[in-house]
Order: structure tokens, then C-alpha cells, then sequence
């Protein structure tokens, strides 16, 4: 059971070639446990934890709605936008500059088999970093993700989640909106749930800009305290 995980923050990086990483890594640890079944070995998986930052860019999810994205191509390419269909799950949404995505690339059986748990404590990892900032904010009964004024007309959500698990090993992750330019949001339908607003960590502090550091810096803690594991960077 190895608690390591490598931690790797990639910068601006093209969704493309992030998610072509991405499937590098889960490939290579789906591979080891193959081999590690049919040749009766125990060698160790790895874990990584990915940080990026995306050019603006639509995907959508596997048993995603296609009509949720409200632009045609010439006006993706006119607002310097790409559009990809993905293998994570969850509906349609945005990721942009001012947006940290986190990518645990991990295999749950060093942790715990249990796919709700995972996403649970991935929520939970938002949830207190948020609380940090003096934001009251939580779950939405059968929505993932993270949400500020559940339960009142003014419920918008901060943080989109949708990840891909096979043979207990995770890929995709967390989308949270530090200093997004919401604008982007208005072209879609997120996450498919109409009626609901979407909001981004300045504008709920009032600022220009928050710290996307110190902000990951938060997420790590939390993260590293309640998956107990040891991050490494690489």
C-alpha cells in the first residue's frame, strides 16, 4: 500500500495534452496492476496529483448533453475556445485562466475502495479550503461539486468535479473558480443544471484577485489530511 503521491503542477497547459498525460499515467498504473495480477507480483502503484491551469476550453462528459453547449464552432474559434468530448463523467463545463484543476491520478486501492468516499473527501478538500476564506459553503443533494447558498434562489456553484475510475484507479478531478472570468459561463448550460448560477472565489471576496498559490498551498493541506498521504513535488 503506498500513500506517495508525486505531486506535479504543470502550469498553462493545453487540455489536449494534459489529458493525453493524464491517460499516460493511468495507463501505466492500470498496467502495473495487470502485471501485478497475472504475474502474482507486489510490485507498487504509483500515485500523482496534477495541477494545471487550462486556455479556454468546453468538455463535456461521456453521458453529457451536447445541447448544453450553446455555441456553434465559428463561435468557439471567435472566442479563442476549444471543445472536447471527454471520458470523465458529469455534464458539460468551462476551464479557463483564473481556474486551478486538480487531476489526482491515484489508485484507491493504496486508500480505500470506495468511489463515493473519494469524491466525498475531493469535495470536502474544497469545502475547508474555502472555509479558510470565510465562505459558507457545501454539498448539493445530487450534484457534485461544491456550492455556496444551497437551499436559497441565489445557489451557484464553485467548484465542478467529474472523474473517471477503472480497476480503482482515478483520473480527472476538480475545476475551482479563483479568478475566472464568469462571461465563459454563459455559453453554456454547467453541468447541464439550468437555473443555477455560477460564481468564482474574488467575486465572493470582493477582490481583483485572490492568491492562486496560497490558495493551492490550502487545498494540498486539506488534501494530504484527509486522504493521509505523503505529497511529494516533483
Amino acid at each position: 500500500m503506498n500513500k506517495e503521491i508525486q505531486l506535479q503542477d504543470l502550469g498553462n497547459n493545453d487540455y489536449k495534452a494534459t489529458w493525453e498525460y493524464q491517460e499516460e499515467l493511468f495507463k501505466g498504473i492500470v498496467d502495473l496492476k495487470i502485471r501485478n495480477r497475472r504475474e502474482e507480483l507486489e510490485l507498487t502503484t504509483p500515485n500523482y496529483f496534477l495541477f494545471v491551469e487550462h486556455p479556454h476550453v468546453y468538455t463535456l462528459g461521456k453521458s453529457g448533453d451536447l445541447t448544453n453547449l450553446l455555441l456553434s464552432e465559428k463561435q468557439l474559434e471567435a472566442k479563442g475556445a476549444t471543445f472536447y468530448k471527454i471520458n470523465r463523467g458529469g455534464d458539460i463545463t468551462y476551464h479557463g485562466p483564473g481556474q486551478i484543476v486538480g487531476y489526482p491520478i491515484i489508485d484507491l486501492e493504496n486508500f480505500f475502495t470506495d468511489i463515493h468516499k473519494y469524491l466525498r473527501l475531493l469535495e470536502e478538500s474544497i469545502i475547508l479550503t474555502l472555509q479558510e476564506y470565510g465562505l459558507a459553503c457545501g454539498r448539493s443533494e445530487g450534484e457534485t461539486g461544491v456550492w455556496l447558498g444551497v437551499g436559497t434562489p441565489f445557489a451557484r456553484k464553485i467548484c465542478a468535479m467529474g472523474v473517471r475510475a477503472s480497476r480503482w484507479v482515478t483520473m480527472h478531478g476538480f475545476a475551482l473558480n479563483v479568478n475566472v472570468d464568469l462571461g465563459y459561463f454563459d455559453n453554456i448550460i454547467p453541468c447541464g443544471i439550468k437555473g443555477k448560477a455560477v460564481t468564482s472565489l474574488n467575486v465572493e471576496l470582493g477582490v481583483k484577485e485572490v492568491n492562486e498559490s496560497e490558495v493551492k498551498e490550502k487545498i494540498l493541506h486539506h488534501f494530504k489530511n484527509l486522504f493521509e498521504c505523503t505529497l511529494v513535488k516533483e
